[in-house]
């Protein structure tokens, strides 16, 4: 079985043959699987009349907890996007009566980010449908290859810096 990849490294073989392409191998799959995994979430947000990023926003403070509120700040850092990209989202989110900014109860100079109801009800129809998109997306690996995949991209991603204590 060959894909587009093998394809490509094969070309340089011959164009090349003194450089040593495996990484292509490796990030040349990661770029075109997120291509591909992109598009199939895009059509499940669409679906809700979502994008990634409001879906991301109404996911984090859902899985949040009780009383499904955050800070701008806790947001954006969840999110890993700059203040202006988190502001922009939550006006469009508030704008549609998703989620509601209010001072905080521990300090009225700071302000919270909350679920409303709507919100509520949104991010609960959409995460099934969500997880859905993701086991057909995932459906091609067995329950070994997609445990050895999940601990290699850990290891990657711990190594590149990606770690809750580094944020």
């Amino acid at each position: 079985m060959a894909d587009h990849v093998d394809r490509v490294v094969a070309q340089w073989a011959v164009e090349r043959p003194d450089l040593d392409v495996s990484p292509m191998e490796v990030l040349g799959r990661l770029k075109r699987l997120y291509r591909l995994v992109d598009a199939e979430l895009k059509r499940t947000f669409g679906d809700h009349g979502l994008d990634a990023a409001s879906f991301d926003v109404l996911a984090t403070l859902k899985r949040s907890g009780p009383p499904y509120r955050l800070t701008p700040t806790g947001l954006m850092q969840s999110a890993m996007v700059t203040s202006g990209a988190i502001t922009q989202r939550l006006d469009r989110l508030e704008a549609r009566g998703l989620v509601t900014r209010t001072a905080s109860d521990v300090d009225g100079r700071s302000r919270e980010v909350a679920l409303t109801p709507e919100g509520h009800d949104l991010i609960d129809r959409a995460l099934p449908d969500h997880l859905a998109t993701e086991r057909r997306i995932l459906a091609g690996l067995d329950e070994a290859q997609a445990a050895a995949l999940v601990d290699a991209m850990r290891t990657l991603l711990v190594a590149l810096g990606d770690s809750p204590e580094e944020r």
